[in-house]
This record gives C-alpha cells, sequence and structure tokens, in this order.
C-alpha cells in the first residue's frame, strides 16, 4: 500500500480523507474505494474506524457508492479481521479472488475458502462483490463462486495489471483476461504505477471502465507527483470525454451495477450509524487514516 513516504500527497487523516473523497466525487468519481489507517498512518482493518470514514463521508453529502476494502492492510490483518468491516453493511466491497506474490517479500494470502466466507458474507448484506484479480486463475475462482450460488453472475469484475507477481500491464493481458470473463461481466482495470494512464485508456477504448487514484499510482507524470487523487480523477474524465465515453454519475453507475438508487446520506445499512451502458465507470481509490479508538475504513469510479 502507498505510504505517506512515498508522497505527501496520500490522505492519513480522518479529515484528509472526507476531504479527498469529496473532492474525487466532486472532480467525477462514482466510486471511492476506502482503505483505514490509525492515527499515525498504519493500514488498518479496524470496523471502528471504517464505520467513522463512512459516517462522516456520507454525512458530508458524498454521493458516490463507498467500496470498502477487505484487503490484508498490508499484511497486518489476518482473515478474520478483514471481513469484520462488512457488517456495515456497505453498498460495495473488494473480494481479492486468490493468493498471489506481493513483490519479492510477502504473499497476499486468498485461500479459496476465505472467499467463500467474504462472499456469503457480502450476500447476506446484500453487498455488492467487487471482484479484483491479478491473473486469469482468479477468474476462474471467481466463476466458481457465480456457479455456486455465492455471487450473482455475471459480475462486477476488477483486473489489476502491473504488480510485481501478477499479470503484466499490457493489450495481450488485458485482452486475454477479458476472454476469461463471463458474457455480460462488468469490467474495469487499473494499472499499477507508469501503468496506470495506458491501462485506464486501454480499458475505456475496449469498453470497460477505469479505476485510478494514488493507491496503485503517485505520478501524475513522469518525475512529477500528483498533487491528489482528484487530479487523476480529473483527467480520467477529460479523456472519457474525448473518447466518447462520458463519466457515468453515481446514480447512473448504481443503474450499471444494478444497485438499489439509494441516496448515500440515507443508506441501506443499518449497522453504520453514530447511465447508460456507455457511459464510464470512474472508480477513485482512497486512503485513510484515523484516531485509533478505545473501543472495538486510486480512487474507484
Amino acid at each position: 500500500m502507498t505510504s505517506g513516504g512515498d508522497t505527501p500527497q496520500i490522505p492519513l487523516t480522518i479529515d484528509a480523507i472526507v476531504e479527498a473523497s469529496l473532492s474525487s466525487w466532486r472532480a467525477g468519481a462514482a466510486i471511492i474505494h476506502v482503505h483505514a489507517r490509525t492515527e499515525d498512518g498504519t493500514p488498518t482493518q479496524d470496523p471502528e474506524i471504517f464505520r467513522e470514514l463512512v459516517r462522516r463521508i456520507e454525512g458530508a453529502g458524498c454521493e458516490a457508492i463507498l467500496n470498502l476494502s477487505t484487503g490484508s492492510a498490508g499484511g497486518r490483518a489476518e482473515h478474520d479481521e478483514r471481513v469484520q468491516c462488512l457488517h456495515l453493511q456497505p453498498e460495495m466491497a473488494t473480494l481479492d479472488c486468490g493468493s498471489v506474490n506481493f513483490g519479492d517479500e510477502r504473499v497476499f494470502s486468498n485461500p479459496y475458502s476465505f472467499l467463500k466466507r467474504a462472499a456469503e458474507l457480502m450476500q447476506g448484506y446484500d453487498t455488492l462483490a467487487e471482484m479484483e484479480v491479478f491473473d486469469s486463475s482468479m477468474i476462474e475462482n471467481g466463476r466458481r463462486l457465480i456457479a455456486e450460488g455465492l455471487i450473482k453472475g455475471p459480475g462486477v469484475w476488477q483486473l489489476c495489471l502491473g504488480l510485481r507477481g501478477g499479470a503484466p500491464a499490457d493489450i495481450q493481458s488485458l485482452s486475454y483476461l477479458i476472454s476469461r470473463l463471463p458474457a455480460g461481466a462488468i469490467w474495469s482495470t487499473l494499472g499499477v504505477g507508469r501503468h496506470q494512464l495506458p491501462m485506464n485508456v486501454h480499458s475505456i477504448a475496449a469498453g470497460g471502465h477505469v479505476r485510478t487514484g494514488l493507491e496503485d499510482n503517485i505520478y501524475y507524470k513522469r518525475g512529477e507527483l500528483a498533487a491528489s487523487n482528484a487530479q487523476l480523477v480529473e483527467r480520467i474524465v477529460r479523456l472519457a470525454e474525448e473518447l466518447g465515453r462520458p463519466i457515468a454519475t453515481p446514480a447512473q453507475a448504481r443503474e450499471i451495477l444494478g444497485l438499489s438508487p439509494t441516496s448515500a446520506i440515507a443508506p441501506k445499512r443499518s449497522g453504520a450509524e453514530g447511465g447508460g451502458s456507455f457511459n464510464e465507470v470512474l472508480r477513485a481509490r482512497t486512503h485513510a487514516s484515523a484516531r485509533a479508538r478505545a473501543a472495538p475504513s486510486n480512487l474507484e469510479r
């Protein structure tokens, strides 16, 4: 995960994540993907921090879909901790559909037993699963979850390219992964680092959707750090318009994804208290940090 040591633009406080979420939504992001951090900026899966983030972002008027991470907080969270945020009943959450080497030293562990448990929780809470895949074997795991009735097909998929340990970020890999998806699947693409912009453009041109933001890439162009998540979102908005696939509004994104047209201010969750097919759904990746509570949550559109 990107840290404050990589770029000073990573939001590392509750106030910063709320502002980053709002500015990305205003720039055009229809989905905000939320990670949580402790008060010192360390990634965490603490559900109470997620709860506070959701409350603050929605309370500030953000209409974007909030997509909570069930990742490992950079290898810090065990499987049981990773699914606790699902009890907040978010509209959307990530589901990484298999294990993968993250660089040279760490394995991102996602055994099928964990995938089933997470999918069952999402199904029970009516949370849309965004199936993240780093290679073609993960598509087969996702298809199995669909076949077993744990995820509604054809599914929503995030194709993650350019990670050292996963599929390379090139047109051949992207085309192959698309060919392995179920017919009618909704899919989006991200590129890690310098691959972000090329993969975003290829995805738009090929009929998919886009994820952008500082989680995946900290540069706006070679040698120049991105000023914010919103700056990266604004660029995709311009490019999508030029390519004839204007960005979807949050309401249109909910229609595309099959979500209820529920206002973000009046969410379906009870536990989180105290258009068209030619439109591009833009996801903004936002990292959050919050003061740890004494008692027991880029950018993507």
